[in-house]
């Protein structure tokens, strides 16, 4: 299992088990939601149509936090390109093995990968900034802090900039999985 809060793309749950269930993810979002601090009423998972996912431990729980479900149309797996896109990049790292000897070889495996993954690896659709820096709010001082170094790389050596004064990528404004229809 692997929780994504999709506007930073950081992980912040995951979960690896011999068996899906619906009780290991009501626990996942449970613990997930006490660790990262979501208020009632402000919590959205979207999933696959897993059983456990559908299972009503999920749904109670959800409705003890306030929060709302969907889920992704049958065997559309576009549906949910934050996740997918996460899982390509786990499965595309050079040290991701072939099989694991075990399920505490996977889990430690995981526990390294979501750590570079939250941590080191810079998105294009988050200005080049990791996970982290944007779910935990330092993306604005990352940013000035980039502005200032590239003003003065212009200011010093406007020859080498041919496409004129240097333009930082920005973060998205708003992301959605199943935006609400406006009235």
């Amino acid at each position: 299992y692997t929780i994504l809060d999709v506007f930073s793309r950081y992980v912040v749950g995951w979960m690896i088990a011999e068996r899906e269930s619906g009780i290991l993810a009501e626990q996942l979002i449970r613990e997930t939601c006490e660790k990262q601090g979501i208020p009632h009423g402000q919590l959205t998972v979207h999933a696959d149509r897993g059983s456990s996912m559908r299972s009503k431990t999920v749904a109670l729980l959800l409705a003890d936090l306030g929060g709302t479900k969907s889920h992704s149309r049958p065997y559309t797996s576009t549906d949910n390109p934050y996740s997918e896109s996460q899982f390509k990049t786990m499965k595309y790292r050079p040290d991701y093995p072939a099989r694991f000897g075990c399920i505490q070889d996977a889990r430690r495996w995981a526990r390294s990968f979501f750590h570079w993954y939250n941590h080191e690896h810079h998105h294009t659709a988050l200005g080049l900034m990791t996970p982290a820096v944007v779910h935990y709010g330092q993306a604005e001082a990352v940013i000035e802090q980039r502005r200032q170094v590239l003003q003065a790389a212009y200011a010093a050596h406007p020859e080498r900039f041919v496409q004129g004064e240097p333009k930082l990528p920005s973060l998205p404004q708003e992301v959605w999985i199943n935006k609400p229809q406006s009235p």
